[in-house]
């Protein structure tokens, strides 16, 4: 038990410190290899690795790994998620940034600064200013913590759509 603990420690480090050098492919090569030896994997694993994908700007695997716990019942926290939208605002896909706040509502993930300011931040890349007002509004609604970074995507987002 202790021993599969410490590989399942050693192993996210591992997938970590991939996610902090830019190496995407590793930290999925890394977590594939735990699979295929039937290590124990967690929240924090599938954290660091969609994490190193978002880094890497690749919104399909870290879309695949989301998806992946859900689909294992594996326990899901604000980091899972925030990761996963950050990885479509990169990818440029704000419908699916969208899709995940509402995931987060619909499954009492709660939501936080950087939830709704990443899928601003999509919103806005997109030119989708209606829907970065919107998101702006549930920030406020929400008692979250309005920032430089919402209040910049939310004023570009209105300049995009020419408001």
């Amino acid at each position: 038990q202790s021993e599969v603990a410490s590989n399942t420690i050693v192993s996210n480090a591992a997938i970590s410190a991939c996610e902090k050098c830019g190496e995407w492919e590793k930290a999925l090569q890394l977590l594939s290899e735990m699979t295929q030896k039937t290590m124990e994997s967690d929240t924090i694993t599938f954290n660091a690795a969609i994490s190193a994908c978002e880094k890497g700007g690749e919104w399909q695997p870290a879309l695949k790994l989301f998806s992946a716990m859900v689909g294992g019942n594996m326990k899901l926290d604000v980091i899972s998620v925030n990761a996963a939208i950050s990885a479509c605002e990169k990818g440029g896909k704000w419908e699916k940034a969208l899709r995940l706040l509402q995931f987060m509502v619909q499954n009492t993930v709660q939501l936080d600064t950087i939830s709704v300011s990443a899928a601003t931040s999509a919103c806005k890349s997109a030119g989708e200013w209606e829907n970065a007002m919107q998101l702006f509004s549930v920030m406020h609604g929400n008692k979250l913590e309005l920032d430089i970074i919402i209040f910049n995507a939310a004023i570009s987002a209105c300049e995009q759509g020419g408001q």
